[in-house]
Order: C-alpha cells, then structure tokens, then sequence
C-alpha cells in the first residue's frame, strides 16, 4: 500500500475520535435539562416519584463529568473505545432515569435518540450497532419496567396499552432509521473528505514535478554556452599541447567531461517546461506525455487522433494543466492495469468540443458498480481474477475518483461505459470488449489557440536561485 493509502487510513482512524471538551460540555447541557425536567415536574406539575434515586442518579454523572474535566487533558480525543464507553454510561443513566419516572410513559423517552444519533454519526459501524441494540433493548424493558408517575391525588399516570406499544415502536423505527442515516451521511462525507485530501496531494505532487522540469529546462539553457565555450576551449587545448603527454591528456579529460555534462543535460531537458511557449502543446503531445509512464507495462497501447468534420483537420493546442495530465494518466493507468493486452485512446475534435476515449480489452466495468464509477471508496470490487490481475489493487476507487475530480475542474465531462454493453453511446464500433471511459471538453476551456493562433502567454521570468 502506497504511503497515500497509508496517511489517508491514519486520518480515517483518528477521523472517528472527538475531544473530551466537546463531550463535556454536551453532558453540562444534559445534566441541566434533567435537573430542569425533575425540579419542574416535582414543583410545577406537582409529581411524585423516587426523588433521592433520581437526584442521584444525576449526580452520578455530574461527578463523572467533574472526573472527566479535572482528570484529563483539556486537548484529549477520545478513541473509539473510550468514546463507546462514554456514550454507553449516558444511555444506561438516561434509562434509570426513565425508570424511576414513568417509562415509556414519560414524553422525555425520546432522548434515547440523542446517543444513537451520536453513535451513528462519529463512530464505526461496529459501535454504532451497539449502542443501537443497546437503546433498542433498554425501550424494551421500559415499555414493561418502570416506577409509575403519581399525581397530587394518588392517581398513577398510566398510558392505554396500545400507546405504550405505540412509542415503544415509533422509537424503535426512530433508532433504525435515524443511526442507519446519520451513519450513511457521515461516512460519505468523511470519504469524500479523505478523498479531496488525496487529490490535493496528488494535484500537488503533479504541479511540483511540473515545476521541477521547469527548473531543469531552465538549467539546461542556461548552461549550454557556457559548456560549448570549456569544450571549444579544451580541443584547442588538446591541439596545442599535443607536444606534452600530461597536460594534453587533461584537456582531453576536460572536453569528454564537458561532453557528458551536455548530455546530462539533453536528457533531463527533455522534460522541462519552463519557458512559457511550452506550457502549451498539441493534444496528441499531452495525451502521450500522460500515457507514457504506462507504455512499457507489457500492454500496447494504440493511440488514434482525427477531427470529427473535414473543416478542423488542424490538431487543437490545449493548455498544458497539470490537472489534464494527471487525470489522464490515472485513467490510462486503470485501463493497463484491467487490459488483457491492448489499450486504445482515441482523440477526436471539431470547433466546439475536444473528446478523448480510452478503451481497453478487458472485462469492463461491474455492471453493479457503474453507476458509481468516479466515487471514492468503492470497496465491493475485488474479485479472484483483479486479484490475480492486479494484486496490489486495493479496490478503492480513488485513482478513478482523483482523476475525474481533477479533469472536471477544467470542465470537462466524464462518462463511463462497457463495450459489451448494447445500449452504450459511447464508441460506435468499440475496439476492445472492455471499460470504456470518454472524457469531453468544451474546447473553448482548454484550447489555447481558441482566440487566435495562440494565446498570449506573457514574458519568460528568469528563474531566481
């Protein structure tokens, strides 16, 4: 697993683990709607009911909360099991408390809520179940154990069986539906976050690579006259000391020294971009700096480019975004990875759109999945051949989802398909039988001669070290 993978698992764990602070100060808030509650019912509406047993049982976890705040640290995360415990002494209190007033009876029943909405919206599925059963359990036994509430007069306030069916129900489904909710949003958000954060990076890691040829290209310039003057110099050298064995030997030394530092430089020039003329590049160069990391891998990849009428025969210039190259090679990576041998990209345009298909051989996309091409996480796609295929493959989605998110900030529209599928718009006549993934931009966003031969770019900055 790559050390991405590896950050992005450490801030999912930590994800789930809130601040004791935080905790506290929601039991303040409990802990004076409960004394509020008590000290109305006893002396506004005239109730009678175990009064030390409940006072107790609130102050109980007034000191508990007093522990909490004098004992630790006022920066502490709670980690998950901590954070179970804690939301599990607050339900088993809130549940004698029912107990002593009335049970199902009592309209406060439906606080039991308040921890399973917690549970369900910071912790893991495995806790949140917990505390669900718990609650649900702890409505059971109250629907049919409790002290009764008693009015001024002696009179027991009961409830018709029915209603006391009625809200023992109506909170059960309340539990289900609300933990099994708040639990679905919060993990999608908490993955779409971790998500971002790795697509920040990986826009990051791109731009700074760029930047880096850039650097290179700049160095590369800049010191080619400088080694063509040592290399002319040291063959006149050589030529004038031909007399003297050592000193003719030196200079010989210095110009094949010379030499391979213009080599050196050849090379890594080649993938510099500094100068503002190079920030721009016909698409057919872009496509291929961005499927060339993957054209030694053992799979071929066939690259086709044509416009879609006979009036734009002219390759478009598109603007040279890190964005469009890593996206793209995300997506080529994905169709190596699944090929059985053969990957083509097909690049198409006309005056009002520039499209780019990359199909493979393979066995496509899950049909069950398709939909959800381009979300994080996808964990449910692992399967005996990928494994075999791919075994470093982890099933995430995430090279999927940082590419889509990367090409559709510079608009761009993506859609995904299988080449067996027979009602698929994308390829008429689909060269492999695997995924299909087409990706469309409205040309007036990325083409930099859209305006005119080509767009200006502003003057070259020298490079300050």
């Amino acid at each position: 697993m790559s050390d991405t993978n590896i950050g992005l698992m450490s801030g999912q764990e930590r994800s789930h683990w809130i601040r004791l602070r935080t905790v506290i100060i929601l039991r303040w808030v409990a802990i004076f709607g409960q004394i509020t509650a008590l000290f109305a019912a006893q002396w506004i509406l005239g109730l009678k009911f175990h009064i030390e047993l409940t006072y107790i049982t609130v102050c109980v976890s007034v000191l508990s909360n007093l522990v909490a705040t004098f004992a630790f640290p006022e920066n502490k995360r709670m980690s998950e099991v901590e954070n179970l415990l804690m939301i599990l002494f607050d339900l088993l209190q809130l549940g004698i408390l029912l107990y002593l007033t009335g049970g199902l009876n009592n309209p406060f029943a439906l606080l039991v809520l308040g921890p399973v909405t917690i549970s369900a919206s910071m912790m893991r599925l495995r806790s949140a179940l917990i505390i669900g059963a718990v609650a649900i359990l702890l409505v059971t036994v109250l629907s049919q154990v409790y002290r009764p509430l008693v009015t001024e007069i002696g009179a027991e306030l009961r409830m018709p069986g029915i209603f006391i069916f009625g809200n023992w129900a109506a909170i059960v489904i309340a539990i289900l539906f609300i933990g099994a909710y708040s639990y679905r949003i919060s993990s999608e958000i908490r993955s779409m976050s971790d998500a971002l954060a790795a697509t920040h990076l990986a826009l990051s890691r791109e731009q700074k690579l760029t930047d880096l040829g850039g650097v290179v290209a700049a160095a590369a310039h800049e010191l080619g006259t400088p080694l063509a003057t040592i290399k002319l110099t040291s063959a006149e050298l050589v030529d004038e000391l031909s007399d003297n064995p050592d000193l003719c030997e030196d200079a010989q030394l210095i110009r094949e020294q010379a030499d391979r530092c213009r080599d050196i430089l050849r090379d890594m020039g080649r993938a510099g971009k500094s100068d503002l003329q190079m920030r721009q590049a016909p698409l057919v160069t872009i496509i291929n700096e961005a499927a060339e990391p993957h054209s030694s891998r053992g799979k071929t990849l066939h690259m086709e480019a044509e416009p879609l009428t006979e009036t734009d025969l002219l390759h478009p210039k598109i603007m040279r975004k890190p964005e469009i190259i890593h996206g793209l090679r995300n997506l080529v990576q994905n169709g190596v990875d699944f090929a059985e041998g053969n990957v083509w990209i097909d690049a198409s345009w006309d005056d009002k759109i520039i499209r780019v298909t990359i199909n493979d051989d393979g066995q496509g996309y899950p049909s069950h999945l398709l939909g959800r091409i381009g979300d994080p996480f996808v964990r449910r796609r692992r399967h005996e051949t990928v494994s075999e295929q791919r075994p470093e493959y982890e099933g995430m989605g995430l090279g999927l989802f940082i590419a889509k998110t990367l090409l559709e900030r510079t608009g761009a529209r993506l859609r995904f398909a299988n080449a067996g599928d027979p009602y698929q718009d994308l390829l008429d006549e689909p060269q492999g039988s695997g995924a299909i993934v087409e990706v469309t931009w409205p040309r007036s966003r990325i083409d930099s001669g859209q305006d005119g031969p080509s767009r200006g770019l502003g003057k070259n900055v020298p490079i300050e070290i």
